[in-house]
């Protein structure tokens, strides 16, 4: 290659492992207990028995793909109440905003699965190798007896982990001990064995080898997070004009000159991301708060007060430059944007537990069978056939009564029954064919369509449900 060619630049570089060093903290202690809590909820939910009528699962929480219903302790939702779901998703995403515009990457550093698995994989890694020290030492070290003993029991670890947070997954969606008992049998479908197969594999692959990469490269929420945060947002920061000039405060002349920091790479050290929180704000940065616990104890080593990294607002470094105090916190987190995110969250929240006990206990679901459009009875009647799918969402079967509106001007006929009245079961769909008989010379017999409207009674408990239909008769000049 001629001096004047320039080497093209490589398109990717290797990545460097991050050996954060272990420290204790107000933060640190928080995160040990969202790990717990969070981790708790995951492996300990689907195990929860929660007692319903013999015809239901007796789990707790149970997406049930099978029969299309969803259970969360006393509730039940249908198919046709996903708009619940839909709401829940939909206040998760404004809660994600609201945190996001008051406390910066919350989430990312707390509650996140990608940081809590971590997290968790980094204890278990530290507990066998040593803290960041000892693990340096012995990724640089030769491959002999100790090191092949030491990473494969950390690695026999992480598998187990692994393995466990894919079994917890599917736990979700089938009755947890008669599930766990077909996968040891190996009478479980084989789609359960998939999906564990392929959770093993990212949660390993993850969680201990990829770990800040997932969030680097493969999450987008470090990109859109931008458009949450304003100059008011609490995130972690360092104020430099503290603790600048930095230096290591050497017993000399110039050592009143220097700065509350002394470059101890502390911050650094115990950074899961391997960022430098000194060098302003970084995409990379989860704000998991560790640097803060890492600083302020040796602040307090040194005789220095705490804060040199902390929660602040970019409002707050204009403020204390000038030797003005800090805005309230209150006021960084009660403003404009967040009271919005908070009205429409507490908004569609109501909405929710409004239709969730506003909701009937009965449903109904018509649609014509068009293959005819109709049959000319012997009289000269006119007949529409429709399937009629009536659901029951009470413990018990209940009787229900079917009527039609207008009901002066037709006559209803259930295939199979001698009357207009039928039995669902318990928490099921009963499925009826139905037939609708305008008499012959009446107006719907003679018109093209007639909008008609199908009522069920539950007679048990009174209450009623209808469905919007049309009734075909003859077309004009037939």
């Amino acid at each position: 290659m001629s001096p004047t060619e320039k080497e093209a630049p490589a398109l990717y570089a290797a990545r460097e492992p991050i050996f954060p060093r272990r420290v204790s903290g107000f933060y640190r202690n928080l995160k040990w207990g969202i790990m717990a809590v969070t981790l708790g909820i995951y492996y300990l939910l689907p195990w929860i028995r929660w007692e319903r009528s013999p015809s239901l699962p007796d789990q707790a929480v149970l997406v049930d793909l099978a029969h299309r219903r969803f259970f969360f302790f006393w509730i039940e939702i249908w198919p046709q109440q996903f708009y619940l779901v839909a709401g829940l998703l939909v206040m998760a995403g404004l809660g994600l905003f609201l945190f996001t515009s008051a406390l910066g990457r919350v989430w990312c550093g707390y509650a996140c699965p990608q940081t809590v698995w971590t997290d968790l994989f980094i204890t278990v890694e530290r507990w066998i190798e040593g803290d960041r020290n000892a693990r340096i030492r012995l990724q640089r070290a030769r491959w002999d007896l100790r090191k092949t003993r030491l990473r494969l029991t950390k690695w026999t670890i992480w598998l187990l982990i692994a393995v466990a947070t894919g079994g917890a997954w599917v736990f979700y969606f089938a009755d947890a001990p008669t599930l766990l008992k077909e996968l040891v049998t190996g009478q479980a479908p084989m789609v359960a064995y998939g999906f564990i197969g392929g959770l093993t594999f990212t949660t390993f692959l993850f969680g201990g080898f990829m770990r800040e990469q997932v969030c680097m490269y493969m999450c987008p929420w470090p990109r859109i997070q931008a458009a949450m945060m304003d100059e008011d947002t609490l995130t972690v920061a360092y104020r430099s004009w503290r603790g600048e000039p930095r230096g290591k405060h050497r017993k000399s002349a110039d050592a009143d000159k220097l700065g509350d920091c002394i470059d101890c790479m502390a911050c650094v050290n115990v950074c899961p991301m391997g960022i430098d929180i000194r060098d302003g704000q970084q995409m990379e940065c989860i704000t998991c708060a560790l640097c803060i616990d890492a600083c302020d104890a040796m602040m307090a080593k040194i005789g220095k007060p705490r804060g040199l990294i902390d929660y602040m607002a970019l409002t707050d470094e204009e403020h204390e430059k000038k030797g003005e105090p800090p805005i309230p916190i209150w006021k960084h987190i009660f403003r404009v944007r967040t009271i919005v995110y908070t009205v429409l969250w507490a908004g569609i929240g109501a909405a929710l537990i409004a239709a969730l006990f506003l909701r009937s206990d009965i449903d109904i679901d018509v649609s014509p069978l068009r293959n005819p459009l109709y049959v000319t009875l012997s009289d000269g009647s006119i007949r529409n056939t429709y399937k009629v799918r009536i659901r029951n969402m009470n413990p018990e079967a209940h009787q229900f009564r079917i009527s039609v509106i207008p009901k002066d001007v037709f006559r209803l006929a259930v295939q199979g029954s001698k009357t207009t009245t039928i039995t669902v079961a318990a928490d099921a769909t009963g499925t009826h064919k139905l037939f609708v008989i305008a008499p012959p010379d009446s107006a719907p017999a003679n018109a093209e369509l007639t909008e008609i409207h199908i009522w069920v009674k539950d007679l048990a408990t009174g209450k009623q449900a209808h469905a919007e239909t049309v009734f075909t008769g003859k077309k004009r000049g037939n």
